[in-house]
């Protein structure tokens, strides 16, 4: 919510935000969110209102005492400022201005110049146009926070003593759960046992279920299908991917966009200026003679200038949009963040683990004299088991069992070094081999330079393992390309963004891989500061995006204007460096991502053309008296919930 209309907005938490004093109209956060509109608390005062101010002018329009009516529309008009006037008043003893103070004035004003009636129009009109707002800013909160209703009350936990059933949100990390067909799994784990089709649909907004078995991660909210599963949880009941989501979402709005900084750039001065201007006019109005004429148009001119439409265009727009994102897959962590997706014109995606399934697999392994193959991936394995990279899980998987290294160090975009305890040509000081697995670029292949440059014209990724100064073999890895990645880029390409793969493979691999995608822009051979440095020069052209998942994506994350992290398997540091993270690893909700970000900068930019194009119509009419209070108050609030609707149009999914 805007401070100029609305009250500050409130420190990010994860649950049940403050309402600012001047827009409490008994809206609460909890269940009754989602109340019907008749049943909803913050109308009922608002909607009093409107009965008692139709009754009022029947009263009037059929000859009953004007006492009557007097009566009946002062009811109005109480029922309708009790929402905003107490707020109001309390904002101005600490010092602070706002449009519900505007509003006061006016309808003072109007009541001692003797327009019961329009003052209790314009209580009425504000009052319901306030608790529209604070309603569509509720139900996309709520609509965010039934995410948590995925995860269910209990779970069966696995104990010595046998299955015991336990509240959900004691569950903590290492418990094994016990997860039966059809139960929705309580929090984030691993498979240990069992084999079965899980959907996750509801949490990634991937519509074909996965098939999973032991080793395979299992988000919370899944559900599983037919087959009984044993999974590890990775993360507690209480702190785990879809409570995640929900906190990063509900904070993301205390992080103004551009569009909103500039809403709040106007719409702040807007209420000192309004009340200085009207001042003016009722100065001119007694050196002129006519006090009660001009001051009846200060008053109007206060309702016509007055910025609430204004500071509430982007607000709303801005929590529908992220809070739909959120439930098809997208989690996007500010405003600011939102509004730079809209505006992307370059995306740059990594290549291993977003463009690819990220399964590699050895397919290849190639020896030098004197070394066996068994050897060669033990001591790979060995060292990568310390690896956060895609293609350490491949070497782990092929090797029989991995050598026991110490002093491990990781290299991002290069390799690993460690020594081995034991094997030909140790470190006659230390008693070790020092040894490392790298790119040819980082390890020279020496005699199986041939073998390397084969294997990398076939599309693999190769790695060279050195010991003790000498490469002791290659190891060749392919990775497929995702079965969706060449439909997600040509939809890009059709909405018009420019495409570039970035990654640190050789160019021979990446070209081969990149034709398959459609990319034709390929930056290969790079480090992680390159792939930085490399995002940083698209800048110059657009506001570009940045999609990977590993740990040396994360300098070319943050250099972008948006990073964007494949959630599910990509590395803490991916998603910390990121501003938007997907939940689910289906490339295809990029250009969705994409196209709703772009429809709600659009929206934005409406609210805020007709925001001032109200305040610029109706000055003017406000100040000659071509209009009076009564319709200024309504095409003004009018305005107003035109803006709330249209702000609201953000939390549509999109289709595709």
């Amino acid at each position: 919510m805007n401070d100029v209309c609305c009250g500050p907005d409130p420190a990010p938490q994860a649950a049940n935000p403050p309402h600012d004093d001047e827009h409490d109209h008994g809206h609460g956060h909890g269940d009754d969110d989602a109340a019907p509109w008749w049943r909803d608390p913050g109308l009922l005062l608002p909607l009093a209102s409107g009965v008692l101010l139709l009754v009022g002018y029947v009263l009037e329009w059929t000859g009953a005492p004007s006492a009557v009516a007097t009566a009946v529309l002062a009811l109005s008009l109480l029922a309708g400022a009790w929402t905003f006037v107490p707020g109001a008043i309390k904002r101005l003893v600490r010092g602070r201005l706002g449009v519900g103070l505007l509003m006061t004035i006016a309808a003072v004003g109007a009541v001692l110049l003797g327009h019961v009636g329009e003052a209790a129009a314009l209580a009425f009109l504000f009052s319901i146009a306030e608790a529209l707002e604070d309603r569509a800013m509720d139900r996309a909160r709520h609509g965010l926070r039934a995410l948590l209703s995925l995860i269910p009350e209990t779970a069966t936990v696995s104990r010595l003593s046998g299955d015991v059933e336990i509240p959900a949100a004691q569950i903590q990390e290492l418990d094994i759960l016990v997860v039966r067909p059809g139960e929705r799994v309580a929090t984030d784990g691993v498979v240990v046992a069992g084999t079965s089709s899980v959907d996750t649909s509801a949490v990634t907004g991937e519509s074909i279920p996965v098939e999973v078995g032991p080793g395979d991660p299992v988000p919370a909210g899944s559900i599983n299908g037919t087959g009984p599963l044993q999974v590890e949880a990775t993360s507690g009941g209480t702190d785990n991917s879809l409570t995640t989501i929900v906190t990063l979402v509900e904070q993301a709005n205390a992080r103004k966009g551009e569009r909103a900084r500039l809403a709040d750039r106007i719409a702040r001065p807007l209420v000192p200026g309004v009340l200085v201007l009207a001042a003016l006019i009722v100065v001119f109005g007694f050196l002129t003679g006519e006090p009660a004429l001009w001051t009846e148009r200060a008053l109007v001119v206060l309702v016509a200038a007055s910025p609430c439409a204004l500071a509430i265009a982007v607000p709303v727009t801005v929590i529908s949009a992220i809070g739909a994102a959120s439930r098809f897959g997208v989690v996007i962590k500010s405003g600011e963040a939102f509004e730079q997706l809209g505006a992307v014109t370059t995306v740059a995606l990594d290549k291993t683990g977003t463009l690819t399934r990220g399964r590699p697999e050895v397919v290849a392994v190639e020896t030098a004299a004197g070394h066996e193959r068994d050897q060669v991936l033990a001591v790979a394995a060995g060292l990568e088991r310390h690896s956060t990279h895609p293609l350490a899980a491949a070497i782990l998987a092929a090797a029989p069992e991995p050598a026991a290294l110490t002093e491990v160090a990781e290299h991002p975009g290069q390799g690993i070094t460690g020594l081995l305890g034991a094997g030909p040509g140790r470190d006659p000081s230390t008693g070790t081999d020092r040894v490392r697995v790298g790119s040819p670029r980082w390890v020279d292949p020496g005699a199986l330079s041939d073998a390397a440059d084969t294997l990398e014209a076939q599309g693999m990724t190769v790695a060279v393992v050195e010991i003790a100064g000498a490469a002791a073999g290659l190891i060749g890895i392919r990775d497929e390309l995702r079965p969706e990645a060449a439909e997600a880029v040509r939809d890009l390409a059709a909405m018009g963004y420019r495409t570039v793969m970035l990654t640190g493979d050789n160019e021979r691999t990446a070209g081969a891989l990149a034709a398959q995608a459609g990319i034709a822009d390929v930056r290969a051979g790079l480090l992680p500061a390159d792939k930085a440095a490399a995002v940083e020069s698209f800048g110059a052209r657009g506001t570009t995006a940045m999609i990977g998942d590993g740990v040396n994506d994360a300098p070319a994350l943050a250099a972008a204007d948006v990073g964007i992290a494949m959630g599910v398997s990509g590395s803490d540091a991916a998603i910390e460096s990121a501003s938007v993270a997907f939940t689910g690893t289906d490339l295809r909700l990029l250009p969705r991502a994409m196209a709703h970000a772009r429809r709600g900068r659009r929206i934005m930019t409406g609210n805020i053309g007709l925001s001032l194009a109200i305040i610029v119509v109706l000055l003017p009419l406000a100040l000659s008296g071509t209009l009076g209070l009564a319709g200024v108050v309504l095409v003004h609030e009018i305005a107003e919930v035109v803006v709330i609707l249209n702000g609201v149009r953000a939390a549509r999914r999109p289709t595709a």
